[in-house]
């Protein structure tokens, strides 16, 4: 009897055991269930952004999500629109930007947004108006000693250097010092930048149109031109979740550097185009023209090309996405991850996208739920 007892009680403590593991299985796959659907839910900004994309410029430059959460898509020749709460605005010239070109998109701390235009431009949008910088700036050359770095400057890319704006004043610092000062900053030179990058260690960096890679930290600019990196511009910058940073090369491809050694990812992996940098003629299922650079949540690089769609490097392997794949454009001119981790994918002739997991697809055409 003891025996018996002493089996049906072992009995039912194995029950329960196993009703509670079934139990937490179960809040397990709801949890899951619960944050899948709480991932497909829009903002009211997205929802605003879902519902008015196919009326915007199909020629993206840049995206940009500001603290409020409102979404900023810079076109190429149709100036900016903002995406907010139940509201979509568009912004022209004709409202006080300074070029219908933006090409990038910042907000300082007090909220402002800032827009780095065509022609080496820069605006600045209080919320109600806009104030164009650029005209004043040819009177404010910076010297050596205007080279710092604080947590809260920006820095803009311009003709032969670049411009560093720190409240209230903007300064136009070149590159090459002996440039006179009468010399205009809007006028493209070997020095010219086209995209910069603020490091977790404050360090900046400064892709330039022929010399390579400027990085200055805080002292000293620092000059990177090695394995082919000067010569085609560099259009694009980007530091990983390990502290890597990535360079992109209209011409030489994907780099990547460690703080120690730099290497040509484009080179290593047999996925250069000799042709474009002899005769500029593109080629498909290379990795040679790099426009834009950005990470996922699982560590992947995402590189965007301007003639053979994207590609998504896991450290390991290369593939590559175009449109067969349902991506909108093989020319890729931004990526950019939002604050909810989700990558958006601007081209040149055909809007935005995102991806999937399997494929990308129209944002406007996906299938989500507004909060």
């Amino acid at each position: 009897m003891n025996n018996y007892k002493l089996f049906a009680t072992r009995l039912i403590i194995i029950a329960l055991m196993y009703f509670n593991l079934c139990s937490c299985n179960d809040n397990t796959k709801k949890n899951t269930s619960i944050n899948e659907v709480n991932k497909l839910k829009l903002t009211p900004q997205l929802s605003t952004l879902k519902a008015n994309l196919n009326t915007i410029d199909k020629n993206i430059r840049c995206i940009y999500q500001d603290k409020n959460g409102n979404y900023w898509i810079g076109t190429n020749a149709a100036g900016v629109y903002l995406f907010g709460e139940n509201k979509m605005n568009h912004y022209t010239i004709k409202d006080g930007l300074a070029d219908n070109q933006v090409v990038s998109i910042q907000e300082d701390d007090l909220g402002n947004i800032w827009f780095g235009s065509g022609g080496f431009r820069i605006s600045k949008f209080d919320g109600i108006t806009f104030t164009i910088y650029s005209n004043q700036v040819k009177l404010t050359k910076g010297t050596e000693n205007d080279w710092v770095s604080k947590s809260n400057d920006l820095w803009f890319y311009a003709g032969g250097g670049v411009f560093r704006y720190s409240n209230p004043s903007l300064l136009y610092l070149p590159f090459d010092l002996s440039i006179s000062n009468t010399q205009s900053p809007f006028s493209l030179s070997r020095y010219g930048v086209y995209c910069t990058l603020k490091d977790k260690k404050g360090n900046v960096w400064f892709g330039t149109q022929a010399e390579g890679v400027c990085k200055f930290d805080g002292k000293t600019l620092i000059w990177f031109k090695e394995k082919g990196l000067a010569g085609p511009a560099v259009l694009g910058l980007f530091e990983d979740s390990k502290g890597n940073i990535w360079f992109g090369n209209n011409g030489r491809g994907l780099f990547r550097y460690d703080g120690k050694t730099m290497k040509n990812l484009t080179k290593e992996n047999n996925l250069d185009n000799d042709n474009f940098r002899v005769s500029g003629k593109s080629s498909k299922g290379t990795l040679a023209r790099v426009y834009s650079i950005n990470e996922d949540n699982d560590g992947n690089i995402w590189v965007g090309t301007v003639d053979a769609g994207v590609w998504k490097y896991d450290g390991n392997h290369f593939t590559n996405y175009t449109t067969k794949d349902g991506l909108t454009s093989d020319a890729v001119n931004t990526i950019y991850k939002d604050k909810n981790g989700d990558l958006w994918f601007g081209t040149d002739s055909n809007g935005v996208c995102q991806f999937n997991g399997t494929k990308f697809i129209n944002f406007e055409s996906a299938d989500t739920n507004t909060q």
